[in-house]
């Protein structure tokens, strides 16, 4: 991978949620939470992004993504859902896969090859299905940390 993206194991989940709201809300406290963000901050960002046009990157996944002062370079949150929720994806596919993403403010490019990392990773049939058949976070880190391992080498 050409971008140094911060992942913690923390900041992996698998839960229910039932709207787009709720997927965004989640992810800005698990920012708040693993990374010590200002969780108000974050969820503005993702939402201001989002009211631009869909996150919703296709074959059930989303990439709500966002800029913030607080971080020094690109910091991750996946969350796995239940049931997938609505996210006005442009294939019209509900998403069970959401990529967060915070980069520094000041990062354009950097934020646009951690997007485009992402972007690839999401392309591989493969490893969407490893991630969705994945029976607990730990072993969605997994996945995530041997991919990102793979690509930097």
């Amino acid at each position: 991978m050409d971008v140094n993206i911060t992942m913690m194991p923390e900041a992996v989940a698998i839960d229910r949620l039932e709207t787009k709201s709720q997927v965004l809300a989640h992810i800005s406290q698990a920012f708040a939470e693993v990374y010590g963000l200002d969780q108000t901050e974050v969820l503005e960002g993702l939402e201001q992004r989002e009211a631009l046009g869909s996150t919703g990157f296709g074959r059930g996944v989303a990439i709500p993504h966002c800029r913030s002062a607080a971080v020094k370079r690109p910091t991750l949150v996946l969350l796995k859902l239940e049931q997938p929720v609505d996210f006005g994806a442009a294939d019209a596919v509900p998403v069970s896969l959401i990529f967060g993403l915070v980069s520094p403010d000041n990062a354009g490019a950097t934020h646009l090859h951690a997007l485009a990392a992402i972007s690839r990773l999401m392309r591989d049939e493969t490893m969407i299905q490893a991630l969705i058949d994945a029976p607990d976070r730990e072993a969605m880190f997994a996945l995530m940390t041997n991919q990102f391992l793979r690509d930097a080498a």
